[in-house]
Order: C-alpha cells, then sequence, then structure tokens
C-alpha cells in the first residue's frame, strides 16, 4: 500500500530537473501571483474568474443531476435500480474503511519521510495528511456520485426505451456521464485553485503532494479493487447462460445483481476516481516542473496561470460542444425510428476536439503573447498541447476499428465463431488485440514525436529539459477534452445496467401494465423495440467504454517518459556524467529491461487469476442456489451473498498486487540505479502494449457477442455459447488488467524517482543488503498472488464449511 502514496509524488520526483533545488524544498513555493499582468488583470484575478467557471460547471452537473431524477420511470424498475445502489453503497463503504485503513499507514509512512528524513517543520506535514485526506475524499467523492447518476439514469433509460424510440436510449446514459464529467474535473480544477490562491505561498507545494497523494491512494483501490469485482460478477452471471440456458440477465440469476454493481465499480466507480486522480497528477507534475525547472519568476506567473486556463477552457469547450452537439442529435433522430447509436458520439468527440484546439490557440494567443521575451512561443507550446488534444479523438477512431460492432475485426471474431466454435473466436480476439497494439503505438510515437520536435525550437532558453515538459504538455492534451472523454466512457456501464434492469424489473409479466402505463405515462409499451434498442445501445457503449481507456494507458505512459527522463538527469548531472551505463552494454541495465517485462506479465496474470478464483467461488454458489422452478426473481439474500463473494476476492487480489509491486520498486532501485532505468522503461513499454493489446482484444470479444445477440439473433444456439466464452475470457482483459496497468505504470515510475533518489544516499552495501530483502518480501506476495489463491484453495474450504456444517 505504501505504493500509491509515491506514485503521486510528481512534486519530489521532478527534484530530478532541477539538482540544485533538491537540498531545499522550500524552493517549492510558489511565485506572486499578482506580479504579472494577464489581459489587463493580474494572474491571481484572471484564477478567480477561473472559480466562478468550476462553480458553473458544478452547477451544470449537478442541473442535469436533478433532470435525470425527475425523468419519469416505473416502479418496477426504480426497484431494481434503487437495489443495485443499495449494494453498490455497501460495496463503496466497504471500500471506504480500507481506504482509510491504507491512510493510516501511508499517514505514518508521509510523517516518516517528510518529517524525519526531509526535515519539514511539524505544521507542513501535518499540512500534506490533511490534504491527503481531502484528496481520498475528491476521488471517493466523485466515485459515489457516479454510481448515484449511472442508477438514476439505467432505470430511466430502461422504462424511455418502451416507447419504441431509439433517441432517449441514446440521451439518456449521455447526459448522465456529461454530469459525472462536469462534476469531476470542475470539483478536482476548484480543489487544486484554492490550493493555488487561498493558501500561504510557502504551504502550497506541500498542499499539492498531500492532495495528489490522497486522489491517488482512493483512485488506485477503487480502480483495481472495482476491476476485478466487475469481471467476477460478469463471468459468474454469463456462464449460467450457457449452463442453464436461460436469457441475458435472467431475474433467477443471483449473480445478475452482483453483475450489475459490478458494471458500477468496475466501469464507474474505477475510471471516475481514476480521472480525478489522473487529471489532478498531470496538473500537479506540470505545476513542479514550472516551479522548479523555470528559471524567471514572471515565466513561472505566465506558465501556472496559462495552464490553469488550460484547465478551465477545458470546461467550456466541453460543456458548449455537447450542447450544440445535442441539439444537432435531437433535430435528427427524435423522431427516428432507427439511429446509428455510436454516430451522435463520435460527433461529439470530433467536435469537443476541434473546439478545444481552437480555444486553446485563441486562449494562447490573449495570455502569454510574449513569454520570456519570445513571440513564438504561444503556439509552440499550443501546438504541443494540440498534438495531445487530437489524441483525444485519433485515438477513438483507431480504437473503434478493433472494438466496434461495425469493424472488420469484430466480424472476423464472429465469423471465424460459427465453425471454429469457442477456439477460433478466442484466436480472432487475440488476432484484433495484437494488430490493435501496433496502431496504437504508431498513433502515440507520432504525437509524442511532435511534442518533441516543438520542444527543440527554442522552448529550452526558458527552462531545463524542454522535452519533459513538452512530454507532460502531450500528456495534458490527451486529456483536453475532460468532461467529454469521461462521459463517453460513463455511457457503456449505464447502456449495460439499462438491460439488466429492463430484465430484472419483469415488467413484461406484470398483470395490466400496458393499460397502467398509458394511464400514467400516456404512451403505449413496445417490448420487442425496446429491447432491441437497449443491445444495440450497449454495443455502443462497450465501444465508447473501449475508446477511453487507450486515453488514460497513453497518460500513464507519457508521463512515464517524462518521468524516467527526470530520474536520468539526475543520474548523470544533467547528461554530463555517466552516460556510458545507459546503454545495453551496461549489463544491469539491460537486465532492468528484462525484469520489467517480468513483473508487468506477473501483475497480468495475478488479477486475472483474482477473477478466476472469484469466479469460480461465485459460480459454485449460483449452481448450488439458483432456482429456476417456481421464482420469478432471485431471493435478495442470494444476491447480497455473490456481491460479497465479488467485494472478497477483489480485496484479496488487491492487497496482493499493491505489496508485491511496493517491495519490488524499493527492491529494484536499492540493487543499481541503471538497473532501475532499465526496469522503469520496461515496465513502461511492456505496461503499454501489454495493455492495448488485452483491452481492444476484449472489446472485439465484447461487441463479437453483442452482433450476434442483436443483429443474428441468435441466442441459446452454439454460435451464442462459443461468442459468450470468448466473452468471459476477455472480459477480465479488458476491464481488470489493461486498465488496472495505469495506475500500476504511474506508481512504479512515481515512487520509483522518490526510491532512487533515496537509494543513492546509501552505502552500497546497505544498498544491496535491503534491496535482498525486499525482493524477498515481494516474493512472498507473489507466491500468495496465485498459491495463496488458486481455486482448489476455494474448494476445500468450502468441503470444509460443509462437513463441519453436516457434523454440528
Amino acid at each position: 500500500m505504501l505504493n500509491i502514496i509515491r506514485r503521486t509524488l510528481p512534486a519530489l520526483a521532478l527534484f530530478a530537473l532541477a539538482p540544485a533545488a533538491r537540498a531545499d524544498e522550500a524552493k517549492l513555493v510558489l511565485p506572486d501571483l499578482e506580479s504579472v499582468q494577464f489581459l489587463g488583470v493580474s494572474g491571481r484575478s484572471l484564477l478567480l474568474i477561473g472559480i466562478v467557471v468550476c462553480a458553473l460547471g458544478l452547477a451544470f452537473g449537478m442541473s442535469i443531476f436533478y433532470q435525470l431524477r425527475k425523468l419519469p420511470v416505473h416502479r418496477s424498475m426504480l426497484e431494481v435500480s434503487e437495489l443495485i445502489y443499495e449494494t453498490c453503497k455497501t460495496y463503496l463503504i466497504t471500500q471506504g474503511k480500507f481506504i482509510l485503513i491504507l491512510e493510516g499507514f501511508i499517514g505514518t509512512i508521509m510523517v516518516i519521510y517528510f518529517g524525519w528524513l526531509r526535515h519539514f517543520e511539524a505544521a507542513k506535514v501535518v499540512t500534506i495528511v490533511v490534504f491527503s485526506l481531502l484528496g481520498i475524499a475528491g476521488s471517493y467523492g466523485v466515485a459515489w456520485f457516479g454510481i448515484r447518476v449511472n442508477t438514476f439514469a439505467n432505470s430511466r433509460t430502461a422504462f424511455a426505451s418502451l416507447k419504441g424510440k431509439p433517441f432517449p436510449t441514446y440521451a439518456i446514459p449521455l447526459k448522465a456521464g456529461m454530469s459525472i464529467g462536469t462534476m469531476l474535473i470542475s470539483i478536482e480544477l476548484l480543489m487544486m485553485l484554492c490550493i493555488l490562491l487561498f493558501v500561504p505561498v510557502d504551504y502550497a507545494g506541500p498542499c499539492f503532494i498531500g492532495f495528489a497523494i490522497g486522489e491517488s491512494l482512493g483512485a488506485s483501490a477503487l480502480r483495481i479493487a472495482g476491476g476485478i469485482f466487475t469481471k467476477i460478477a460478469d463471468i459468474g452471471s454469463d456462464l449460467m447462460k450457457i449452463v442453464f440456458n436461460i436469457k441475458e440477465d435472467d431475474a433467477r440469476n443471483p449473480g445478475v445483481i452482483a453483475d450489475c454493481t459490478g458494471d458500477n465499480a468496475g466501469d464507474s466507480v474505477g475510471p471516475s476516481a481514476d480521472g480525478f486522480e489522473t487529471y489532478g497528477v498531470t496538473g500537479v507534475a506540470l505545476i513542479s516542473f514550472i516551479l522548479l525547472a523555470v528559471r524567471e519568476p514572471s515565466v513561472q506567473v505566465q506558465l501556472l496561470v496559462w495552464i490553469f486556463a488550460m484547465r478551465i477552457m477545458m470546461i467550456v469547450a466541453s460543456v458548449g460542444s455537447y450542447l450544440i452537439n445535442e441539439a444537432v442529435a435531437r433535430g435528427r433522430y427524435a423522431a427516428a425510428d432507427r439511429m446509428d447509436f455510436e454516430a451522435p458520439l463520435t460527433s461529439l468527440v470530433w467536435l469537443t476536439s476541434i473546439v478545444s484546439v481552437a480555444l486553446t490557440f485563441v486562449v494562447s494567443y490573449l495570455l502569454i503573447p510574449n513569454l520570456g521575451g519570445d513571440t513564438t512561443m504561444w503556439w509552440k507550446l499550443s501546438l504541443i498541447i494540440t498534438a495531445g488534444t487530437l489524441a483525444g479523438a485519433i485515438i477513438p477512431e483507431v480504437v473503434k476499428a478493433f472494438t466496434s460492432t461495425n469493424s472488420a475485426h469484430v466480424r472476423e471474431v464472429v465469423t471465424a465463431s460459427r465453425e471454429g466454435g469457442a477456439s477460433l473466436n478466442v484466436l480472432s480476439g487475440l488476432t484484433a488485440g495484437n494488430f490493435s497494439a501496433y496502431w496504437m503505438g504508431i498513433v502515440i510515437v507520432s504525437l509524442m514525436g511532435i511534442g518533441f520536435f516543438v520542444s527543440s525550437q527554442g522552448l529550452g532558453n526558458l527552462m531545463l529539459a524542454p522535452a519533459v515538459f513538452a512530454f507532460g504538455l502531450v500528456a495534458f492534451g490527451f486529456l483536453g477534452m475532460g468532461p467529454v472523454t469521461i462521459a463517453v466512457d460513463s455511457y457503456g456501464p449505464v447502456t449495460d445496467n439499462a438491460q439488466s434492469v429492463y430484465e430484472l424489473s419483469v415488467i413484461e409479466t406484470l398483470p395490466g401494465i400496458e393499460a397502467e402505463v398509458k394511464k400514467d405515462f400516456g404512451f403505449d409499451l413496445s417490448f420487442d423495440k425496446a429491447k432491441h434498442f437497449l443491445e444495440e445501445n450497449d454495443g455502443a457503449g462497450n465501444t465508447f467504454k473501449a475508446t477511453a481507456k487507450p486515453v488514460l494507458i497513453g497518460t500513464a505512459v507519457v508521463g512515464a517518459t517524462t518521468m524516467i527522463f527526470s530520474i536520468i538527469m539526475v543520474l548523470t548531472d544533467g547528461l554530463r556524467a555517466n552516460m556510458q551505463y545507459l546503454t545495453i552494454l551496461h549489463a544491469p541495465f539491460l537486465l532492468g529491461l528484462i525484469a520489467g517485462g517480468a513483473v508487468i506479465y506477473w501483475f497480468t496474470g495475478a488479477s486475472i487469476q483474482a477473477v478466476s478464483t472469484g469466479a469460480y467461488r461465485a459460480v459454485e454458489f449460483i449452481k448450488a442456489n439458483i432456482k429456476l422452478e417456481g421464482a420469478v426473481k432471485a431471493s435478495i439474500a442470494d444476491s447480497k451473498k455473490v456481491v460479497e463473494i465479488c467485494t472478497q476476492y477483489a480485496q484479496k487480489g488487491m492487497w496482493n498486487i499493491f505489496l508485491v509491486v511496493f517491495f519490488s520498486t524499493l527492491a529494484f532501485s536499492c540493487l543499481e540505479s541503471y538497473f532501475f532505468i532499465g526496469y522503469l522503461i520496461s515496465i513502461a513499454l511492456f505496461g503499454l502494449y501489454q495493455a492495448i493489446f488485452m483491452a481492444n482484444a476484449g472489446g472485439a470479444w465484447d461487441n463479437a457477442k453483442k452482433v450476434v445477440e442483436v443483429e443474428l439473433k441468435a441466442k441459446g444456439t452454439p454460435l451464442h455459447a462459443a461468442v459468450v466464452v470468448g466473452d468471459t475470457v476477455g472480459d477480465p482483459f479488458k476491464d481488470t488488467s489493461s486498465v488496472a496497468m495505469n495506475p500500476i505504470i504511474k506508481f512504479t515510475t512515481l515512487f520509483g524517482l522518490l526510491a532512487v533518489e533515496l537509494a543513492t544516499e546509501m552505502q552500497t552495501g546497505t544498498r544491496l543488503v535491503l534491496a535482498a530483502i525486499f525482493f524477498a518480501v515481494s516474493l512472498v506476495f507473489v507466491w500468495r498472488s496465485f498459491y495463496g489463491m488458486r481455486i482448489h484453495a476455494g474448494v476445500r474450504a468450502a468441503e470444509t464449511e460443509r462437513a463441519a456444517a453436516k457434523a454440528a
């Protein structure tokens, strides 16, 4: 768990960029924001306007929240969505307690590190701890808000589909997503602006650090555990379709409620918290870079205000683009009997990207027309950010080529499954994932290359290591459409839940339902169209869930590249010494490259093992307790038991993973500094391609199943059984291992910067002894991640429990 604290120490990490500043952390002091004028007002006044924009963003998000709450919904569907919310609350409360335990542990480490090793005064140490709690509250709060919004939207979407028109089935999930997106970005930006404007300047640096630590802790726990939870439930629920030949989301299946909870835990709670942390950490890293690597205080002020202005424009661009796109979509589809659900989502992404790019250049020209005496820097910095912003639109297009229901790769998976069954289904999905990793890598390299090229055109006159700043800005640009990126990601769990709510409500079997709905809501029911639209829209949700993942993964890798370069700067005294060790001819460096790949593959196996064992236990319980004769719905007690199984294995898996990553990072940083550089490079590269491969292979399998169910209407056939098997293989690929790679890469790199800084102050003998101890501890948890969680151990435990019960 110590790992989580370190993955968000970008400020400390960036001490490497200015070696002279490392010994004096007081240099993390903000310059006077009143000292520079922007458009006739001071930097401080301009940022105060930013707070107003954030408040308007919060108001916009809350207004959508209340709009969703007031939408009509039948009581049968409302009861189901409220049950899902109650189980989500139970899960979140359990995770909240777990996070607070971790915070107690990490808080102790913070006190030791900052108070004892860094000699901060007591007030600053307390400040860091307090702001870490605020960071946790932010991540946890937006996650809770996300499930509340989604559980309002799922039942309203399901009910709106009964009108027989596709547009409401699209509009409601997107409304929910925009509510979450604008709230998330506005809260994160508001908290950072408050630190910048209202905290004393000599305390602001530690406050940013503490805030980043806390939000990262909350995000890591919720993202990794949520990914394990959701796929245990999903697999346990899906396999019943084959075992008992029952329909999707059959109300008699005790696993369905857990699956719905998992849709929120893994696809809403996790991404919301992760998004909050990602936006915060990227901002803190850039702030720290500016304070430590830029020489002139006036240039520091200009860049700080400019960075926050870009964030503020993100909210304006996203909300404005959403409103325009929604008006156009309503005009085209409101009365339509058919629509391509992906079309308006795609146009929203591209419109937001174009508007964001335009605003980036306009605002940059207005705010920094002359930066440190350079009148060209405004468009150069804008161009670097644009490379990242365009990625927010280009990457989804590349992802759709491998995961959309209309893509050739998904069609290939379906075709292969016709004669080849599950075997060729799996092989075709693996092919799609591998091809996607190639093309995605080319896109990311191209975008980072643009940033590097532009940074070489004079940026070095203003700061140290301009390429590092450029890579940070590319990552910043990746996140440039914040609310919309979160919105299209959040679209998926609502569409998935809406299908489930429809089935669990058993609304079709309720006596007199047609007359009741006609009387109370004023429209005629269309069950067949409703089911078709919900299933088809779920395919669009699957696609756009897939498109958001590589954006976050790419951000982690681009950020990791920045941080790795920072370590190299300090170890080589600004690239002036020890360069002979940064080569594969230096054996420890090469060995580090090999070690990083080993850890990525261990992590993949450990996270899938947690899913496999938990799913086995869930299936075991569901098979023993499902009642198909004489029952309309599964009992609440049985459904909650499946939720309990999912939570148990999610926390076990998360605990093992965190400790292995933490102790491995300590061990390798102590072993040899250039071994550790190779290790970090390998973690980033192996992690990037493993994550993209797994995410897109999983997306292809998922939507191949959707094609068979929606277009081919082939449920209950051998073809359907084959694609269900492929989907259950892809579940942990796309929603557990791949998405958790993001926090793993960021933690390992950021904590590693701190660890290697401490290690360089030790004697060689001490380093080697500590490396051996830490590595031995990591091996204990590697062993536990498989041998302590093998499926047979669960079986034996269950047999022992049954034997004890019989004896009693």
